[in-house]
């Protein structure tokens, strides 16, 4: 039987949680950084730039991966298009980036090269003020935002549920990436966006731009973890698990489910974008792709390997299957699908509630 604490009746962690939370941020903040920035070339010690970048393309991820487990481990609401939200977060971001560029591109125009080739003439108006920083982070926000809660609105009032909201999700994340895939929607069609210079007048090429990038992805990893298990544990939490576990019998209790669900699919949404900031100066690029269904498809993969419904289930699972990936990709392309169906065939037939489920079963048969 589950059973949920009460809050202020134990700390938000305990002294080993905390202090591997201080542990992970000192990695990632001191650590790392050093080992990258002022560690020579030739130490065995010395992190190359690929591995910067490598570590953090995965924390972002694992950012996604978090989101996710909060929509659908916690409220059981299964999301097959979450990946809009991470792309239009690294499109909001990545305007502002292109236009950082300045004449710094091929044909040194004032528009960026895949408007110059279009042959268009001046900015569309929804390009309007993306040169300034804080108007981007507020785009890398809202534009999320704004779409999870007016499509959460209508789907959660409607009462659609399990697999019927899966699909729909999953029809929304592939519209749009027909649609950002056009060359007339102004936002570079097949390529999208790449050949990034600068942010905030700090050259992204330059090692200690990629050692802040990463340093900040880190600290925000942390605070999306801290920020799940504060939600979890207050009664706004046990409402989510109570919409998972029977919404049913909430409605029956005197809630309306409704808004605690737009809610959170709309936080949700909102932690994605911010993540899709972060991976697109760290990659160097953002195209349509990030939209495509098999991408939302691969992050509830993530979840279901790591343990929905944990809370460093989607953490570990983002890890595993992304740093698998990277290997597989590189050393074994033709093979990488393979594993991936191999890896979730055994984690739904022998882990059913992922790697961090069955090390909490073993931890509790000790």
């Amino acid at each position: 039987m589950t059973t949920f604490s009460i809050p202020g009746e134990s700390p938000l962690f305990g002294a080993k949680g905390w202090a591997a939370i201080a542990a992970f941020l000192l990695t990632t903040v001191v650590l790392v950084p050093v080992l990258f920035l002022v560690v020579p070339e030739s130490s065995p010690f010395h992190l190359s730039a690929y591995f910067v970048t490598l570590i953090g393309k995965i924390m972002c991820y694992c950012v996604v991966a978090v989101a996710m487990n909060l929509i659908w481990g916690y409220t059981g609401i299964l999301s097959l298009g979450h990946g809009v939200f991470f792309a239009l977060g690294g499109y909001a971001f990545g305007m502002y980036l292109m236009r950082m560029i300045g004449h710094e591109g091929q044909y040194q125009s004032d528009l960026p090269d895949f408007m110059v080739f279009l042959d268009w003439k001046a900015y569309p108006w929804y390009w309007s003020f993306t040169d300034h920083f804080w108007y981007a982070i507020a785009l890398v926000i809202l534009v999320p935002a704004l779409l999870a809660f007016v499509f959460g609105f209508f789907a959660f009032r409607s009462r659609i549920r399990g697999v019927y909201f899966s699909i729909i999700t999953q029809a929304l994340t592939f519209a749009f990436m027909l649609l950002f895939f056009r060359n007339d929607t102004g936002f570079g069609g097949n390529n999208g966006f790449t050949d990034f210079k600068k942010i905030l007048d700090y050259r992204i090429a330059d090692p200690g731009t990629r050692a802040a990038l990463f340093a900040i992805t880190g600290v925000y990893l942390m605070g999306c973890l801290v920020l799940t298990r504060a939600l979890i544990r207050s009664k706004y939490g046990r409402v989510l698990t109570a919409i998972r576990d029977s919404e049913s019998r909430l409605m029956f209790s005197g809630y309306n489910p409704l808004w605690y669900k737009l809610s959170i699919w709309t936080l949700s949404a909102v932690l994605c974008g911010i993540a899709g900031a972060l991976y697109v100066p760290q990659v160097g690029i953002i195209n349509p792709s990030e939209m495509s269904p098999a991408n939302s498809i691969e992050i509830a993969i993530w979840v279901a390997v790591g343990g929905r419904g944990t809370l460093l289930g989607p953490i570990i699972g983002a890890g595993i299957v992304n740093g698998a990936k990277s290997f597989f990709t590189q050393s074994f392309p033709e093979y990488w699908l393979y594993f991936l169906g191999v890896l979730f065939v055994v984690v739904t037939l022998f882990l059913p509630k992922g790697i961090a489920g069955w090390f909490l079963k073993f931890k509790g048969a000790k």
